[in-house]
């Protein structure tokens, strides 16, 4: 059976600034939706190394979006696992996310040897 629940990483700030307008909408660090076409996501044991990829050296504080992928479409948001330049395959979310669509938010932080510490 196809994994449907996964992460998206993303800093505190951009969260709280996506509840004021009710859809988060960033791509990944510093690329919106609209110029990337979709939003990254990672499954969980993705997330570790999309983090020291993303946000190594980063002293922001993060949140980890938990997303469902049958939740999305359900509400005509198309996700689609699809391979990277890596070779490893990840879901890729086409539109914004409603934050009320969102299951949990939880906090994170990068430790200083680039570790993804979710509290």
């Amino acid at each position: 059976m196809p994994e449907t629940s996964f992460l998206h990483l993303t800093t505190k700030q951009a969260w709280e600034d996506a509840l004021k307008v009710g859809t988060y909408s960033l791509s990944t660090k510093g690329k919106t939706l609209e110029e990337v076409g979709f939003i990254h996501g990672s499954f969980a044991d993705q997330v570790e190394e999309v983090a020291g990829f993303v946000f190594a050296g980063s002293t922001e504080e993060l949140v980890v979006l938990h997303l469902n992928i049958d939740k999305l479409e359900s509400h005509g948001i198309v996700v689609r696992v699809e391979e990277a330049s890596n070779g490893k395959s990840y879901p890729h979310i086409y539109g914004a996310i409603p934050c009320e669509l969102v299951d949990r938010v939880s906090a994170a932080y990068m430790n200083p040897e680039n570790q993804l510490v979710q509290i």
